[in-house]
């Protein structure tokens, strides 16, 4: 028997985006899973798992108390997005260290969020629900042009879109109510103020209340009116995480979050910083892994901490930079052509990772027809000794790259 403790991690997701956090757990804790398929790839780093419809509240119950019942286990945790409240009401179940489901359901719920902002004080957008066309017209006579409209309960950029005159509005609310359509737990439509200024996020651990902000991810945008993520950066030495911390801290007490990862997004307008969302897990598009990079700190490791009641070590080990940029196609169509030039690749030691996550033969498609999933070809990692250096970087390896789609006949 492994005297090391047992954690459950509900969903792994993906190896290409979320493998480094089942494999960085694995490294600590003995692993049994909860998932949606048969393990594949996930059979290295798990002692067990049970199959069920994670979507099914009874199916998911049900195959974790099974584990619980073979297992003694310390904690349960989660990376997925769309399991943050299944994931909590289970651990309560299983007598497990959790936030409340009511704490999550904040998180996952952005109209309860910007209430909960506004009642803390928290500096945020102004925001209004929709729930059919003239409701939206109405909101953006009172929040004004431009306005952002988005799901209530989703992620990823999908459905959001930026709306500068009126006659856009029935084109755009189709988009976000298309968007927040695919939720299981609300199909609002929000209205909000659109803040103009540099998009970051704040990467934050917080422990019996105490929030620790341990990197600042600087983010860049494709071109409006959508807000698909091209690439993040994150330096150990950015002098923005002074600046930005307290209001990340501010927004998570506000919502009531006492253990766990967060992923704060923002903008500053003005050099000020203004609360988009909190996201209560490890970013996405492989930012765990950007932070661990530069700053030698183990967000997925801290997550299984937290998970099972214990204290997170936050000690910074590393004083580097990181990068990833995505690889979007100039246009939709099917993928004819994807390589890097081999020679550039091979004697290119800070190019530290290509990976593509579509074939040859696949289509490629970008909003509005498509998504972050539909469009992105694949991605590309760089490290550095500073932001700057980090950028000029990702541009040379931009130029190595040859991503080519032909448009349908």
């Amino acid at each position: 028997m492994s005297a090391r403790p047992l954690v459950l991690v509900v969903d792994s997701g993906d190896q290409t985006y979320r493998g480094y956090c089942l494999e960085q757990v694995a490294a600590f804790y003995d692993v049994v899973l909860l998932t949606g398929t048969e393990p594949s790839w996930e059979k290295p780093y798990i002692v067990d798992h049970a199959v069920a419809d994670l979507h099914d509240t009874t199916a998911l119950f049900a195959a974790g108390r099974a584990l619980a019942a073979r297992h003694e286990l310390a904690g349960v945790v989660t990376w997925s997005e769309w399991h943050l409240v299944p994931t909590a009401r289970l651990a309560r179940a299983l007598g497990l260290p959790s936030n409340s489901v009511e704490v999550m359901r904040a998180c996952r719920n952005k109209a309860i969020a910007r209430t909960l902002f506004a009642r803390h004080g928290v500096p945020s957008a102004a925001s209004r629900t929709a729930r059919s066309l003239l409701e939206a017209g109405l909101a953006t006579m009172t929040i004004g042009y431009p306005a952002v409209f988005k799901p209530a309960a989703f992620a990823g950029s999908i459905g959001v879109i930026r709306v500068d005159r009126p006659e856009e509005l029935p084109s755009a609310f189709e988009f976000a109510s298309a968007g927040a359509s695919q939720s299981r737990e609300n199909t609002v439509v929000l209205v909000e103020e659109y803040l103009d200024g540099p998009e970051i996020s704040v990467e934050c651990v917080t422990h019996h209340g105490v929030t620790t902000a341990v990197a600042v991810t600087r983010k860049s945008l494709g071109p409006a009116p959508y807000f698909n993520e091209t690439g993040h950066t994150v330096d150990a030495r950015d002098p923005l995480l002074a600046l930005v911390a307290p209001v990340a801290s501010a927004a998570i007490r506000a919502l009531g979050i006492t253990d766990g990862i967060q992923h704060v997004e923002m903008r500053l307008v003005d050099g000020r910083p203004r609360l988009i969302e909190v996201n209560a897990r490890i970013g996405g598009d492989m930012i765990g892994h950007l932070v661990r990079i530069a700053t030698g700190i183990d967000l997925p490791k801290a997550a299984a901490d937290l998970a099972c009641g214990r204290t997170p070590d936050l000690t910074p080990t590393r004083r580097g930079a990181a990068g990833i940029r995505m690889l979007y196609p100039a246009a939709s169509g099917t993928l004819t052509e994807r390589k890097i030039n081999q020679p550039f690749a091979a004697h290119t030691p800070w190019l530290q990772q290509v990976q593509w996550t579509h074939q040859v033969g696949d289509p490629l498609l970008l909003p509005p027809d498509g998504d972050l999933f539909t469009a992105r070809a694949g991605f590309y990692i760089v490290t550095g000794r500073d932001t700057t250096e980090v950028n000029e970087r990702l541009d040379t390896a931009t130029d190595e790259i040859t991503v080519t789609t032909q448009a349908a006949r």
